[in-house]
């Protein structure tokens, strides 16, 4: 198996998923700039600020991800003919604590935080907080289902890398 072309492939595919952020991103600004203009009722217009709010920090994650995975993608070539060892050890690291921050963060943290603001929708009256948790709800479901398959991505490819590891250490 040639790492060096399963590792390119891994970010293309990340670079291919990432402006899905920037898209979403867009969708929620767009909503906010329809809830502006059309917006008649005081609960919709609570929704002009959260939802430009997070269309720009979808955007700012999306641009972040690609820009980090584009430098990647030059780099990998460069790393791996220096020492292929060190790079697929490198990799190893990286992916496995990738791996444990979607679990910590990703599948764990998320959906305790979209729970309490659906119990905070509840509770809360007024219009602008109830619109600020829905949007919330909503931004972290879009990172949810995009991070879910970006986790997917990152395991198949750790796998990839244990089982190079092997030959490397044969």
């Amino acid at each position: 198996m040639d790492i060096l072309k399963a590792s390119t492939d891994w970010v293309k595919a990340e670079l291919f998923s990432t402006p899905f952020f920037i898209l979403f991103g867009v969708l929620f600004v767009l909503a906010s700039i329809g809830f502006w203009q059309l917006g008649k009722t005081e609960m919709a217009k609570a929704y002009i600020i959260p939802t430009i709010v997070a269309g720009a920090l979808l955007t700012i994650i999306g641009l972040g991800l690609f820009f980090t995975n584009k430098s990647r993608l030059a780099k990998f070539p460069i790393a791996y003919e220096n020492n292929a060892s060190a790079f697929v050890e490198s990799e190893l690291a990286r992916s496995e604590a990738t791996l444990k921050e979607y679990r910590t963060i990703v599948f764990t943290v998320i959906p305790i935080i979209i729970a309490i603001c659906a119990i905070g929708i509840m509770f809360f009256k007024t219009p602008i907080w109830r619109a600020s948790l829905i949007t919330a709800i909503a931004m972290l479901v879009v990172i949810l289902l995009i991070d879910g398959t970006a986790s997917a991505r990152v395991d198949a490819y750790n796998q990839q890398l244990l089982s190079i590891e092997k030959d490397f250490k044969e």
